[in-house]
Parts: C-alpha cells; sequence; structure tokens
C-alpha cells in the first residue's frame, strides 16, 4: 500500500491546480485519473476565458500545460479510476481503484461531471455510430452532413460552432423558446448560416440500424410530433457530478453534489471538495482552479495542524 500525504481524485482544472499547490508544499502528492487529463477542457477547441490569453488557447494544449506544471512540482499523475473511498479511525483515508490501493492522510475530491445522457431509446444503442457528447471529438466525422445538437446552454453553443466547420447543417433543439447561452455565443449562432433553431421540442428517439438516421420529435407547446433526417446527435444538455465515491461519507445535494464551506472543507475532517462536484460551483474553468487552490491551501492547513512534525 502506498503512503501519500494528499490524494487528488480528478486531473481535471481543479485537481490539477490542487496538485500544482501540494506539490509546491512538497506533499507527497497523486492525482487519480481514469480518463484523460484536464477533464471536459481538454476536449475544448478554443478557451476564450480564460485569463492570460487574449487569442484564447486550445483547451487540449492549456491541459498539458497544467500537466506538466504539476509534474514539475512533484506531483504523480496514476492513470487509475477511484472505486471507493473510506476514511480509517487513525484519521486517514483508503483509497481503493481496480488496480491498487492506496492510503491518504488527506483527500481532494475534484472528479468533476460528466455529461447527462437524454435517456431516449436508440440513444446508449447508437452511442459511437452518430451520438456523441463531444462536438470537438467527432465534428470531423461529419463532413457535409446534417446533425443535431440538443441543448441551450454554452456547451451546445460552443461544440456546435465547432462542428459547423464540418457539417453542411446543425440543427439546434431546445425545449425552451430561448437559449441559455451567453449573449456572445448566441450572437455568434444566430449569425452562422450553418446554425438553424428548432424551439419548443424534445427528443423522443433516435433511429438508425448501424448509424444515425434520423430522430423523432415533439413540440412541447403543441404535442405536435415530426422526424428529422440527420446523421449525426450531439448531447448537451447538463451535467451529472461524479460524486459516487463521497455517498455515505458526506451530505450532498438533491443533484448529487456535495456541500462543503468556503475553504472546500467537508463535514470530514482532512477530505476536500473542489470543482464542478461541489454544490454551488460556477461550472467554469477559472473558478474550478480557484476551488482547487482553496482546497489545496485548506488542505496544507489541516496536515499541518493534525501532524505537525509530518509522522
Amino acid at each position: 500500500m502506498q503512503d501519500l500525504d494528499i490524494a487528488i481524485v480528478g486531473a481535471g482544472g481543479a485537481g490539477l491546480t490542487s496538485a500544482i499547490y501540494t506539490g509546491r508544499a512538497r506533499r507527497r502528492t497523486a492525482v487519480f485519473e481514469r480518463l484523460m487529463t484536464g477533464g471536459q477542457i481538454a476536449t475544448t477547441d478554443i478557451v476564450e476565458n480564460y485569463p492570460g490569453f487574449p487569442q484564447g488557447v486550445n483547451g487540449f494544449d492549456l491541459a498539458q500545460l497544467m500537466l506538466q506544471q504539476a509534474e514539475k512540482f512533484g506531483a504523480q499523475v496514476v492513470y487509475e479510476g477511484v472505486e471507493s473511498l473510506e476514511r480509517t479511525s487513525d484519521d486517514r483515508f483508503v483509497i481503493h481503484t481496480a488496480v491498487e490501493t492506496y492510503r491518504a492522510r488527506a483527500v481532494i475530491v475534484t472528479a468533476g461531471a460528466d455529461y447527462a445522457k437524454l435517456g431516449v431509446p436508440g440513444e446508449a444503442e447508437l452511442v459511437g455510430r452518430g451520438v456523441s457528447y463531444c462536438g470537438t471529438c467527432d465534428g470531423a466525422f461529419f463532413q457535409g452532413q446534417e446533425v443535431a445538437v440538443i441543448g441551450g446552454g454554452d456547451s451546445a453553443l460552443d461544440e456546435g460552432l465547432f462542428v459547423t466547420r464540418f457539417a453542411s447543417k446543425v440543427h439546434v433543439i431546445h425545449r425552451r423558446d430561448q437559449l441559455r447561452a451567453s449573449a456572445l455565443l448566441r450572437d455568434r449562432a444566430f449569425a452562422n448560416p450553418r446554425m438553424d433553431f428548432t424551439w419548443n421540442t424534445v427528443v423522443e428517439r433516435i433511429d438508425g440500424s448501424s448509424q444515425v438516421e434520423r430522430i423523432q420529435l415533439r413540440n412541447t407547446v403543441t404535442g405536435e410530433a415530426s422526424s428529422m433526417a440527420i446523421s449525426g446527435v450531439f448531447v448537451f444538455i447538463g451535467q451529472v457530478p461524479n460524486s459516487h465515491i463521497l455517498k455515505g461519507l458526506v451530505e450532498l445535494d438533491g443533484g448529487g453534489h456535495a456541500l462543503v464551506d468556503q475553504g472546500m472543507r467537508t463535514a470530514i475532517p482532512g477530505l476536500f471538495v473542489a470543482g464542478d462536484v461541489r454544490t454551488g460551483a460556477a461550472r467554469q474553468l477559472v473558478s474550478a482552479c480557484g476551488d482547487g487552490a482553496t482546497a489545496a491551501i485548506s488542505a496544507e492547513h489541516y496536515l499541518a495542524e493534525r501532524w505537525p512534525g509530518g509522522e
């Protein structure tokens, strides 16, 4: 069993920022990541609202810079998903992955969130065959084809605008009659000739044998049913926090987000939660990084008080 000072669960913006701080404090730090470093930001084409990059920056490139900075200060990235977390009688934590077991004096959970699913027939069956949750990843597969983007927030428009580089038409389907996205993204979307909008409409089924062929729709105002022939469906309808390892340890809100104080502390001493998995998160990269720094500082204070001699 490997002993750590601090275990960080999740290598998105919050987790990597935490690792930079804990590494600089010379704490034995491991960051656990089940997918790829950077989290959702690593799949974003251009990040325009992160300070210091007036021309914008590629999300994957920014994530790699954060990773290099964390590793520079000694943080270790472990590409294993954390399956469970428990607190022991000596105030330490045991982290179980599918590969190994680790022990840490403090834990910072920055596991982020996954994209919510539509939950309609055909969705699960056609994932990777026309159904996608990442326009930046999969947009190039739809060169010259018509696709649908489901949602009306920033992610839907940002990813949809990227997909217009390849698709002949991007149909934005939204259950309301107005978008929730920022004014800048709305202006860009409305001005893009390859984008059109279907309002007050939900998807009831995704059809296709080996690939997506069409979607079945219903108008939420009139109840009228219709269908749309398309080759791809990009779903951006919100996020579900990855808080499964916190169940039974800390209090979660109705959406599954952990309750924390301003220092990112949970009710369990030594256990901190930062980023999109905490309640009240702004769900922005810059705020997630701020959360990560705050959690790391709180964790350092906890370790200094609980183990002042370092034993």
